[in-house]
């Protein structure tokens, strides 16, 4: 099993799931979950997903992309910190809010913009890392509405070895 633990800016615990590892490929690091799944946020009581998914570890990327199976959205993009390895069965990365969103209907928006401007002011995010993340958030809005490359249905075949 792989831990994925994400972070808040600079530090502090936020979500955490254990995924199976299902291999890599050119994207980077493909993870899976199956329906069932137990994920904890903080400290606060994990919960059960009632769907499986996919998520992508890409390396030097500022995101980290999810795949849901049988879900209004589609696929769910973290703008976090690049991730890092911290052992072969763990990894992880800091959220910096932003979330480009695509719904099976092809609509694609980003969320959170309000609070990243918050936690960027009450964080204290560094000036680069908020530009970066606002420069990855608007690339993806267009790799998503494009269809390019993972984000054209390329999770699939990973998609299929948890559903």
């Amino acid at each position: 099993m792989t831990v994925v633990q994400y972070y808040k800016h600079p530090r502090t615990r936020h979500w955490r799931h254990e995924m199976i590892r299902l291999g890599e490929d050119a994207h980077g690091v493909w993870l899976g979950a199956t329906r069932g799944t137990i994920v904890q946020r903080g400290d606060e009581e994990p919960i059960s997903l009632t769907r499986a998914f996919v998520q992508l570890i890409t390396p030097d990327r500022w995101w980290s992309a999810i795949f849901n199976h049988d879900h209004a959205i589609e696929v769910y993009v973290d703008v976090t910190t690049v991730a890092e390895w911290v052992s072969p069965d763990r990894v992880e990365m800091v959220d910096l809010d932003l979330d480009v969103i695509r719904r099976q209907d092809g609509t694609v928006y980003v969320a959170d913009e309000d609070e990243f401007e918050e936690h960027r002011v009450t964080l204290g995010y560094p000036p680069r890392m908020a530009d970066v993340a606002r420069t990855t958030a608007a690339r993806l809005v267009l790799d998503l509405e494009a269809r390019r490359p993972p984000f054209d249905g390329s999770w699939s075949r990973w998609l299929a070895e948890v559903v």
